[in-house]
């Protein structure tokens, strides 16, 4: 502790002798990040003053043209080097590119998340970049939005957990700097529109949106970005409470926060509530964002509103002061100790592409299986559907196909396993075909969809397996890309049905970015694999489940809709509703949060509590016995969640209070226990104050998100 504030110390002092020697220009200047694909002239311009703060987007060695002019300006403050590093270095093509946080999420494993976090700064650091805009911590509620893929899942546990891991993960070593994004309520946008308002309240925020930004303060996260939205009509850019006063103030966040992609200009021309840039680099300077991100007039504005008045210099000083404190921590400063950054060998080496494939095969999800897994040997298989051979649609949003510009044409690396390469590799003494069956969006199949139909229904009815990958593309996934219903789209629904019909085992494998209504789909399937945006390594991990060289072991974080428009469907709701249930769709979700099914059988035991009755500020001791009651081992993963059964206020049906992933051998019995505070049973009143109520509360155990084990608990 005593090093730690000495370092701490000596940051500080060099920061304020820093500061004492710059002028308004160079201040404001550490402010502006600048994007390398904006406008080239201006951005050259900007570069060569040497004194910008940050730039983003820009690769590997070009980090040098910029880097020299920092180095000869008065100063010699180097910039920071921003990445969106969402899941893997996966702009820069050879990097690992792993599956997408949604993915991810379904192996509720911390220490693996952890692990992904850890290769991606590697990597980003090889590169010469210090910054990644990671981890999301937004909700996945509303399958509307456009960018589901992005986040963790629907549930406030699991996202701030799973959020914390991967912080610590690409903060290990100091290799690079986190940014927990976006602050706050951003998936929670009315309609699932990116950046619309928001229409929750103070209460909605604290009991369920909150939690994954303040397990990031923990984790010591470096940076915050701000939410594009509103909330009650406010921007977040300019709202002081919840910038300063909760994120600064009340949750001890000490780093530096950045405004999301042109921030400042959306104030004045896309929200209208600033007359002009100088009146948004105020309200929002005051209300606490730190640095600009793209909005390359705020320099000017900026400076001309410290210049005016309308800005003290207390403010400025404040945010330059982090973003000095943030390139400290990261060796940019001279003085400060250096990184020591991994060479570039390590970007898409063969050790990362072992952890990929462990994200990849936990990620996967099973949720149907009539018999017909594990494949096993057959003599032939028929891989049917255009998302079976697409990297572009099987990375998902956020790589070198789409950013920093779109790029669908892109050629794949080599190393990457799309379904169709996997199955021919696992399946290497079976004969495979491959046809890509049908239309998803116009010209998928050129000309004669009908033809395409044909070739695959002929394909199979001549092997001993249909596999037929189903799902999204890149024009229904991701930022700016809302839909108003999340359906299989084209003929999809047509190519199962055609296929079934012509072969008595049709596994379908999901490749998308978000669920989807299977209601139609899973009456043609036989066995159904999630996988969502799985990676480079999906396609091989898939293929080696379902043959069953490998166990699935993944869980749902979000839940499948029950039907178009029957959403938001995730599971902790308030349940007082007159009927209970849409009239025109089925109401029982066979696909929840939490549910995912197994090679391996597990029965569970009645949970057991350590006491029935505890004080609030006392604890509980929550033990259940799970059995692996089949001859295959496998991985479980036990949930357990709480109610208060009377409440003042209103509470979920249901709410995730802790998970743990176990390893159950074939046959053996594990008692898997979980340690919970009385304190963590509480709510938000009316007036947004904790509070623990005396009274009777119910826990219940599931490893599907449907079955519940139960127990009470008296709290006094």
């Amino acid at each position: 502790m005593a090093n730690t504030a000495a370092r701490s110390a000596a940051v500080e002092k060099k920061i304020d002798e820093i500061l004492s020697k710059m002028t308004i220009e160079e201040k404001v200047g550490q402010m502006q990040q600048l994007a390398a694909n904006m406008d080239a002239a201006k951005l050259d311009e900007y570069r060569k003053m040497g004194t910008i703060g940050s730039f983003l987007h820009v690769l590997g060695n070009d980090t040098q043209k910029y880097i020299e002019p920092a180095e000869k300006s008065r100063l010699g403050i180097k910039p920071i080097f921003g990445i969106d590093a969402i899941h893997g270095h996966a702009l820069l093509k050879g990097a690992t590119v792993f599956p997408s946080q949604l993915a991810a999420a379904c192996t509720f494993d911390e220490q693996l998340v952890e692990k992904m976090g850890e290769v991606t700064a590697k990597e980003v650091a090889a590169d010469g970049l210090d910054w990644v805009f990671s981890p999301v911590l937004c909700m996945g509620r509303d399958l509307r939005w456009g960018r589901i893929d992005e986040t963790f899942g629907e549930d406030t546990e699991v996202v701030a957990r799973l959020g914390a891991a991967i912080i610590k993960g690409y903060q290990k070593d100091g290799l690079v700097a986190a940014c927990a994004k976006h602050y706050i309520a951003y998936g929670e946008a009315t309609g699932g529109r990116d950046a619309y308002d928001s229409q929750v309240t103070e209460r909605r925020v604290r009991e369920v949106l909150l939690k994954p930004f303040k397990a990031a303060a923990d984790a010591e996260v470096m940076s915050v970005m701000t939410a594009y939205g509103s909330i009650d009509g406010k921007p977040f850019t300019t709202s002081r409470k919840w910038l300063t006063d909760i994120l600064k103030d009340e949750l001890g966040f000490n780093g530096l926060i950045v405004t999301d992609w042109d921030n400042y200009k959306a104030l004045v021309h896309g929200q209208r509530v600033c007359e002009d840039l100088c009146e948004a680099c105020k309200d929002g300077i005051l209300a606490g964002n730190d640095m600009c991100m793209y909005t390359d007039v705020f320099y000017n504005a900026a400076i001309e509103a410290v210049k005016n008045g309308e800005i003290p210099m207390s403010a400025i000083d404040d945010s330059v002061r982090r973003i000095l404190r943030m390139k400290a921590r990261l060796g940019l400063l001279d003085g400060m100790p250096a990184r020591k950054l991994p060479p570039r060998s390590v970007i898409g080496c063969a050790e990362h592409a072992a952890i990929n494939y462990e994200v990849a095969k936990e990620s996967a999800v099973l949720l149907k299986n009539n018999g017909v897994l594990p494949l096993g040997d057959v003599k032939s298989v028929a891989v049917i559907g255009l998302n079976a051979d697409d990297v572009g649609a099987q990375y998902g949003d956020w790589t070198y196909y789409s950013h920093p510009n779109p790029n669908p044409q892109a050629t794949p690396k080599d190393s990457v396993y799309t379904l169709l390469k996997g199955v021919r590799e696992v399946f290497g003494d079976a004969r495979v075909t491959y046809a890509k069956g049908c239309v998803i969006e116009d010209g998928d199949c050129g000309a004669d969809s009908d033809k395409a139909m044909d070739e695959a229904v002929a394909c199979a009815k001549a092997a001993d397996v249909a596999v037929v990958v189903i799902g999204d593309r890149l024009k229904y996934n991701g930022e700016g890309k809302d839909v108003a219903q999340p359906i299989l789209r084209g003929r999809q629904i047509e190519l199962l049905k055609r296929v079934k019909a012509v072969n008595h085992k049709v596994v379908a494998v999901l490749v998308n970015g978000k669920p989807l209504v299977l209601s139609e789909a899973e009456g043609y399937c036989d066995a159904i694999v999630e996988t969502f945006n799985g990676g480079d390594m999906c396609g091989l991990a898939a293929a080696r489940l379902i043959k069953g060289e490998e166990n699935f072991g993944g869980k749902l974080p979000i839940s499948f809709p029950c039907g178009v428009g029957s959403g938001p469907d995730y599971y902790n709701q308030y349940d007082y509703w007159h009927g209970g249930r849409y009239a025109d769709v089925k109401h029982e979700n066979p696909y929840p949060f939490g549910f995912g099914l197994s090679y391996s059988r597990f029965e569970y035991s009645a949970p057991v509590l350590s006491a029935g009755k505890a004080k609030r500020d006392g604890a509980v001791r929550v033990s259940v016995t799970v059995k692996n009651a089949s001859d295959v081992d496998g991985k479980e993963t036990v949930q357990l969640y709480f109610r208060d059964r009377v409440c003042k206020m209103l509470t979920p049906v249901r709410k995730l209070l802790d998970f743990k992933k176990v390893f159950i051998g074939a046959g053996e019995s594990k008692t898997v226990t979980f340690d919970v505070a009385v304190a963590d049973l509480g709510y938000y009143d009316e007036n947004c104050v904790y509070t623990v109520d005396a009274g009777a509360f119910d826990f219940y155990v599931s490893g599907d998100g449907i079955n519940f084990g139960h127990a009470e608990l008296i709290v006094e």
